[in-house]
Parts: C-alpha cells; sequence; structure tokens
C-alpha cells in the first residue's frame, strides 16, 4: 500500500439539471487539482446531474402534479446510465488525470424501467470503471425520486492506494451499513453528501473514530440562483433560503481529527495527504474488526454484498 496518498475533494456545485455541461464542469475541476497531484479526486452526492434541493416534484401526500411529472422528466432525462457514453467521459476524465475517480451521480434504468438511483460510481486512473454503489435507503422526499439499492452495490475496492468503500449521505446513519464496510477492512472511507449541518460533522468524526479509517466527506455548495430558470416546479425555491447548501466537505483520520477542512459558505477544493501508518497506530487500542470485535457474541452479514474488489 502506498505510504502518502493525496486526496481532492470538490465543493462546488454542478450544471444544474444539465448533463452535459456538469460533465464538462467535472473535466475542469479535476483539471484545476493536477498541480497536487492526487491519487484520489471525490465529488458530492447527485453531482450528475443535481441534488434537487428544494424541490418537491409536486408530490404532496395523496396527490401528483403535472408539473411535478414535467420536472421528474427532465431529471431522468439528464441523469446517467451505467455503463454508457457518460461515463466513457468520466472514464477518460479519470485516465487523464491519472486518479481514482469517485462520484456522485443519478444512475437510470432505461431497458423497460424507468426508476432512478442515487449511485456512487468508481473509476480506475486506467479509466476503468470499477464498481458502483447505489444508496440502499433514500431519506424523507428522496424516496419519490430515488428507488433503493438491493444491498448487491456495497462495494469495495483493494487499490494500491489502499481499500476504498463508503455509503452515501444519511446511510452513515445506518451501523449495520458502516460496519459492513468496516468488515472488508476500509481503509479510505468515501461519504458524499447532501448535509450541510454541523452535526454532519460529528458523524464524520465518530465514523473515522470506529471505523479506525480515513473518512472524506464531500458536499455541494448551491444557491437559489444556480438553477434553471425555465425549470418546472421551480416557485417552491421561493420558500428556501438563498443558500441551499453551504458545503461543510472535510477529511477525518484515524483518530478523529479533521486533517482538512470543513470547507463552509464557497465553492472550494479541499487538499489532503493521508499517512497510511496512522491506520495502524489508531488499531494499537481499537479495531472494529479485529480485537475489539467479538464474533463469539454477535454474528453479522451483509446478505447481498459482494466481495472486495481487487484492483
Amino acid at each position: 500500500m502506498k505510504q502518502n496518498v493525496k486526496v481532492a475533494l470538490i465543493q462546488t456545485s454542478p450544471v444544474l439539471f444539465d448533463r452535459e455541461g456538469t460533465l464538462v464542469k467535472v473535466r475542469n475541476k479535476t483539471e484545476e487539482t493536477s498541480a497536487f497531484s492526487p491519487d484520489l479526486i471525490l465529488f458530492p452526492e447527485a453531482f450528475v446531474p443535481a441534488y434537487p434541493d428544494g424541490l418537491t416534484f409536486g408530490a404532496p401526500v395523496g396527490s401528483r402534479s403535472e408539473e411535478g411529472r414535467e420536472l421528474w422528466l427532465r431529471y431522468w432525462k439528464n441523469s446517467i446510465e451505467i455503463p454508457g457514453p457518460d461515463v466513457e467521459v468520466l472514464s477518460e476524465i479519470a485516465r487523464m488525470s491519472g486518479t481514482f475517480l469517485a462520484i456522485g451521480v443519478i444512475e437510470k434504468e432505461n431497458i423497460g424501467k424507468g426508476s432512478l438511483y442515487c449511485t456512487l460510481l468508481y473509476i480506475g486512473p486506467d479509466g476503468k470503471l470499477l464498481g458502483k454503489h447505489r444508496k440502499i435507503k433514500p431519506t424523507a422526499a428522496e424516496r419519490i425520486i430515488w428507488a433503493e439499492g438491493d444491498g448487491s452495490t456495497l462495494t469495495t475496492l483493494r487499490t494500491e492506494i489502499g481499500v476504498i468503500g463508503g455509503l452515501i449521505c444519511w446511510e452513515n446513519y445506518m451501523p449495520l451499513a458502516r460496519f459492513a464496510m468496516y468488515q472488508k477492512g476500509v481503509n479510505i472511507y468515501l461519504a458524499p453528501t447532501a448535509d450541510q449541518r454541523d452535526t454532519w460533522q460529528a458523524t464524520m468524526r465518530h465514523i473515522a473514530c470506529e471505523g479506525r479509517c480515513f473518512v472524506l466527506g464531500c458536499n455541494q455548495y448551491i444557491t437559489k440562483d444556480m438553477y434553471p430558470d425555465d425549470l418546472p416546479g421551480i416557485e417552491d425555491l421561493d420558500r428556501q433560503p438563498h443558500v441551499l447548501s453551504r458545503g461543510g466537505s472535510v477529511v477525518v483520520d484515524p483518530f478523529g481529527k479533521a486533517i482538512a477542512g470543513p470547507l463552509f459558505d464557497e465553492e472550494g477544493i479541499i487538499y489532503a495527504e493521508l499517512d497510511m501508518d496512522v491506520l495502524i497506530k489508531a488499531k494499537m487500542d481499537f479495531d472494529p474488526i479485529g480485537h475489539y470485535n467479538r464474533p463469539d457474541i454477535f454474528k453479522f452479514k451483509a446478505r447481498k454484498q459482494p466481495p472486495t474488489i481487487d484492483c
């Protein structure tokens, strides 16, 4: 495993509801990190084409509106198929930068189905699609627009920079989902999110301490005026504050110490260098899958979780 791993977290907004424009922005932001030469770049949850903060999709309890269906159609058309031409664009970006690329996307099933999934893509520095993770439990009104993953994509990757894995947003509040990651020996735990609250910072620090891993939490910076003026249902935003997401991207070490960030109230890129020896130092007194585990008392298995992928 590489001794020192460089990471970059991109806290910015997509070109909302514009897949092609957002892919251009992914390329530009990735190129912006080139002077740092990161080993891994992380983008936020649902970055392509948007986390639709503040929108209702015309779906109060018991009814749906035609305007909401038009908004859903636009969202669906700007989402991506996996594999597909948009993934090929992302693969080219990773290959040209020579870095692992992890990015939140909205995935559509286009063969006889209309469902959307909130998905985390993993792409290698050679441009190969290494895996994906579909969010297993959308939160609150997210359940209207996203389907649930079935657990078969609780992906972990064994790479030259360590074992990479993670969960999306409030999946990180699910203790057994976290333990499914720990059981795989995750070293670099990715947590793309849409949660801007101060309490999210406590969650990132807790996971780092609990899992004895590096945690990368990446969020967007979004304001109302970034939405297209012609978007159906845009009046939903009248009740929202100007800043819809203030960010909070952060890198936390295995002792729970923030070593980069959190960054709030602006767009930016968080850079950090991870000393992988710290992973071992932290496990001297606590190892959730080693000497601090009690399999003689507790038994846990994620029924559909795939084996760790060797990359």
